[in-house]
C-alpha cells in the first residue's frame, strides 16, 4: 500500500526545498533535545500551529521508530486503525510503516483492526510526518487512526501499545496528535484547554477523558492522548512537561473564535 499525500501544498508546502526552509524556521536550534515517551502535538496548518509542533519537536529526540496518533476527521475506515505495512509518500521522501512493531501492536489488542482507509486523506496524522523526517531522515512509522472510543477501549489500545514497545528491541517514541478547544474565544480556550493540560501533566488519562467529556472541551485528539498517557504510564513515565501554548488567534487577529493548540514531552 502507497498512501500519497492528502495535504501537501494546504496545510504545508509541498515543495521539498520549501518544506525543509520553512520546518527549518519552525524547529528551535537552540533547544535540547532529550528522549521522550511520547509527544503531543497540533496539527493544524503550519501558519497556524506549526511553531507549536516545532517548539515540541525540538525538545524531544525522534528516533528511529515513532508511533503516529490521531483523530479520525474523515469519517473513513473503522474506529481504530492501524496500518501495518506499506510506505506514506511525502515531499521529503518515501517513509516505510514498521511493519514489525504494527504487528506486536496489532496481536496484542482486540480493538484496533488492520486498514488503510480511515489514513487516506487524513490530515492529522500525516502533519506531523514532515517534523519527524526532518529530525530524523532514518524514520519508520506506525501510523493509528482513531475514532469515538469508549475509555476502556482506549486503555486497552494504550497497554496493548505498551506492551508491544517493551517487547520491540529499538526505542520508539510515541506523538499523539491534537487540537484542542475549536472555535471559541480565547478566554474560553486557555479555561477549557488548561483543564485538559492539567490532567496531561498529572499523566491521568482517566482523569483527562472524563475531563473532555464532562466539560464538553472539543479537544478532537483526546483520544488518542489517553492512549499516550496510558502507554506512557505502563512504560515508566514520570513527567509531562507543557512545552508551548498558543491559539490561532495569535495568527490571524481572532481572538473571539479560535483553535488552541499545545505541545507536551512526556518522560
Amino acid at each position: 500500500m502507497i498512501r500519497r499525500p492528502a495535504v501537501a501544498n494546504q496545510f504545508y508546502d509541498g515543495d521539498p526545498v520549501r518544506l525543509r526552509a520553512e520546518l527549518s524556521r519552525l524547529i528551535p536550534t537552540t533547544a535540547h533535545a532529550k528522549p521522550a515517551l511520547a509527544a503531543v502535538s497540533p496539527h493544524a496548518g503550519y501558519i497556524y500551529s506549526g511553531h507549536v509542533a516545532g517548539a515540541v519537536f525540538s525538545r524531544v529526540t525522534v528516533p528511529e521508530y515513532v508511533i503516529v496518533m490521531g483523530p479520525n476527521h474523515t469519517g473513513y475506515g473503522s474506529y481504530a486503525e492501524i496500518m501495518t505495512e506499506g510506505v506514506w509518500q511525502m515531499p521529503l521522501g518515501d517513509v516505510p510503516i514498521a511493519s514489525d512493531l504494527a504487528d506486536l501492536i496489532l496481536s496484542r489488542s482486540n480493538i484496533l483492526q488492520e486498514g488503510y482507509q480511515s489514513h487516506l486523506y487524513e490530515h492529522s496524522l500525516e502533519v506531523q510526518i514532515p517534523f519527524l523526517q526532518y529530525l530524523q531522515p532514518d524514520l519508520h512509522i506506525v501510523p493509528i487512526c482513531l475514532g469515538p472510543l469508549d475509555l476502556e477501549s482506549c486503555l486497552e489500545i494504550g497497554r496493548a501499545v505498551a506492551a508491544a514497545i517493551k517487547a520491540f528491541s529499538m526505542p520508539v517514541l510515541i506523538v499523539a496528535s491534537t487540537d484542542m478547544s475549536h472555535y471559541v474565544t480565547a478566554d474560553t480556550a486557555k479555561e477549557m484547554d488548561t483543564l485538559a493540560i492539567k490532567r496531561i501533566l498529572a499523566l491521568d488519562p482517566q482523569g483527562l477523558y472524563t475531563t473532555v467529556k464532562e466539560n464538553g472541551i472539543s479537544m478532537c485528539g483526546y483520544i488518542p492522548t489517553t492512549i499516550a498517557l496510558e502507554a506512557s504510564n505502563l512504560l515508566g513515565a514520570k513527567q509531562a512537561e507543557l512545552i508551548k501554548y498558543a491559539n490561532s488567534g495569535e495568527i490571524n487577529g481572532d481572538y473571539n473564535r479560535v483553535v488552541g493548540y499545545a505541545g507536551l514531552a512526556i518522560r
